[in-house]
């Protein structure tokens, strides 16, 4: 029988998914001042095995202070989605130096491009050195 030594990664995936905000990012005129729907999914990576073994915040993230600094950021008007994502990437890396990967997709609901499309989305993926 072979024996097979298995070592788990001690970073846990906390997604926080769904958020919708009513914002004012575009290009367009229209989109500064009327605004329009988006959708962002935020996934963070960080060491929760205190958690784990404590059951308590302490060792993990508080993904309600996290869903408020998100929230904080898209109030803030921006041209592109890609500097939103970045914005807000940079931000929780602040706020939670613990994290220690971002994967954000901030969604652009029924954008106004003439035609009938469901949203349109950017993802950032960031990976943080130890």
């Amino acid at each position: 029988m072979i024996k097979m030594n298995t070592v788990l990664s001690p970073l846990t995936e906390i997604a926080i998914e769904g958020m919708e905000f009513y914002a004012h990012h575009g290009c367009f005129r229209e989109e500064t001042v009327i605004g329009t729907n988006f959708k962002v999914d935020l996934h963070l990576w960080c060491d929760t095995t205190l958690a784990q073994e404590n059951d308590s915040l302490e060792g993990t993230i508080n993904y309600a202070l996290v869903y408020e600094r998100v929230k904080k950021e898209m109030k803030k008007s921006s041209k592109l989605m890609e500097h939103v994502g970045a914005r807000i990437i940079k931000a929780v890396k602040r706020d939670f130096p613990e994290v220690k990967k971002i994967k954000i997709k901030v969604t652009k609901i029924n954008p106004p491009l003439g035609e009938k499309i469901a949203g349109v989305s950017v993802i950032i993926n960031k990976d943080f050195e130890d």
